[in-house]
């Protein structure tokens, strides 16, 4: 797993850093676990666009993720490792003991093929990458991954490619985990999460290079609101090259952005953070 850079013999290479996908062993993904994935074009259900700037965009089919890893304590062999075009991490294929059944988890850094992993509520399993469990029973300090918010959803937070939470204390029925964006918030000790961090961990150092691959991904491009014309956006207007002017910087229809926190006032998970970020 890494990033390559190209000769620039294209305008299009001559800044790419794309990933070399060395850690995928499967090309084809398996056909019993994929379901149609109709694409929005940013659109809701009456035809209206909601969200600008998206459509078009590769076909993709989506991959049926296992986020609750519910065999409990049913070993499951993995057979490879594969890209998600739905996600930045990798998934992995893996195949249980018991009934032969395969399914999609998302695969941490270093899990490889071969190797036996498990989901159990029991703490005497080896603490390695992979392997689910409670919270209750997990180490302090360990890194997590996919964590529930309530017991038996499945995993909702920390899905993303290099991703890691990390437990660092448990009162009673509450566990405290630090998030990737260094809010500490109050989990149940009740709520599985994987051991490991997530991989592809060298997502973030991808360059884009052009701009057609942006219109693979479904992003259409932005134009500012200071090059507007005024009937367009409140940025716009002005002789020549002008600043955007407004003191405070608006969307289209004149709400605050660009920094303007936009969490609500009294949300309801507001007691379950104990330290928010950048604090």
């Amino acid at each position: 797993m890494g990033i390559k850079r190209f000769k620039p013999i294209t305008g299009g290479l001559r800044h790419a850093a794309l990933p070399d996908f060395a850690e995928i062993t499967k090309g084809k993904p398996e056909k019993a676990l994929l379901v149609p994935l109709k694409g929005s074009g940013g659109r809701n259900n009456y035809g209206r666009k909601t969200a600008r700037h998206r459509g078009a965009g590769h076909k993709r089919m989506y991959r049926l993720i296992d986020f609750k890893r519910d065999h409990i304590d049913d070993p499951a062999t993995v057979l490879a490792i594969e890209y998600d075009p739905n996600r930045t991490c990798r998934i992995a294929l893996i195949q249980y003991t018991s009934n032969q059944n395969k399914s999609y988890i998302l695969a941490p850094l270093d899990l490889k093929v071969g190797e036996s992993i498990i989901s159990t509520n029991n703490g005497d399993v080896e603490i390695k990458a992979g392997n689910c469990m409670p919270l209750l029973k997990i180490p302090l300090g360990t890194a997590v991954h996919n964590i529930e918010i309530k017991p038996g959803k499945g995993g909702q937070m920390v899905r993303s490619a290099g991703a890691s939470a990390q437990l660092i204390a448990r009162e009673g029925e509450v566990a405290h985990v630090r998030l990737p964006s260094s809010e500490v918030r109050k989990v149940s000790v009740d709520c599985r999460a994987t051991i490991g961090q997530l991989s592809n961990v060298e997502n973030e150092t991808v360059q884009i290079g052009k701009a057609g691959r942006n219109r693979w991904l479904g992003r259409k491009p932005q134009s500012r609101g200071v090059v507007m014309n005024p009937v367009d956006h409140p940025h716009g207007g002005g002789e020549g090259k002008a600043p955007q002017g407004n003191p405070h910087p608006v969307t289209p229809w004149g709400k605050p952005t660009k920094g303007f926190k936009t969490r609500k006032k009294r949300k309801y998970s507001d007691h379950l953070i104990v330290r928010r970020r950048g604090k």
